[in-house]
């Protein structure tokens, strides 16, 4: 008889739902096997925040708050001083140096980790060209974004699992936080994203945290889907 998998908070269920009833009922689903969840921005006007509270004040679920939070310094600590009021475990800026500082000033002394986006794992070289991004090596960039974002004051980073032995490597990542989406189970179809790799791989390249979302919810049995991805994790 197969062992089942217990919750592991390796593993960070994003609920890209679009309500938060619809939140409610994929954890339903999942119970006790997911520990850790990650609310996005597309569920911001769908009470996202009250499903964050939901989910951690009353089940004693961890939160990963993605909301990618850019602006100007005196706005990005504004909104995170008022996010961070709701003690939830990570919250992501992007890795600007200006606004992680500000993100950081916000949080003060408050237990949320602030996690820097380095380059959305949805992005290739082709896609920063458009941008008008400079030009250079993907990987590079991506690691010199996450130095600079740790000297800054984040708490971690968000990069593709590609890039986390070579974030891992960096004098400002020791005591900080790898967290990896790009994440894809063997066989999963890939959907928007360009730079993945199998959950095992990610945690054996230094990630602290993968996200998995559309592989658990999307499938026929998610309980059973979080499980197999805990079982992989556990191989690296």
């Amino acid at each position: 008889m197969t062992a089942i998998a217990p919750a592991d908070d390796r593993l960070i269920v994003a609920i890209d739902r679009p309500d938060a009833l619809s939140g409610l009922q994929l954890a339903d689903q999942l119970g006790d096997a997911v520990s850790f969840y990650k609310i996005g921005l597309g569920m911001l006007t769908g009470g996202g925040l009250a499903l964050a509270r939901e989910l951690k004040d009353e089940r004693g679920k961890r939160i990963f708050l993605d909301m990618k939070l850019f602006d100007i310094g005196a706005t990005v600590e504004a909104a995170v001083r008022g996010l961070a009021q709701f003690d939830l475990d990570f919250l992501t800026v992007h890795g600007d140096p200006h606004v992680v500082r500000a993100a950081r000033e916000g949080a003060g002394a408050k237990s949320t980790k602030i996690l820097a986006v380095t380059v959305l794992t949805s992005l290739d070289r082709a896609d920063l060209d458009e941008g008008m991004m400079r030009a250079g090596d993907l990987a590079e960039m991506v690691v010199e974004r996450a130095a600079r974002a740790l000297e800054a004051g984040a708490d971690g980073v968000i990069a593709s699992p590609r890039e986390a032995a070579m974030i891992r490597a960096l004098p400002q990542a020791a005591g900080k936080l790898i967290v990896t989406p790009g994440v894809r189970p063997d066989g999963a179809a890939l959907g928007d994203q360009k730079r993945v790799m199998t959950p095992a791989q990610a945690i054996a390249a230094g990630a602290d945290h993968v996200v998995v979302g559309r592989p658990v919810w999307q499938a026929d049995n998610p309980r059973a889907a979080a499980q197999a991805i805990i079982q992989d994790m556990g191989a690296a």
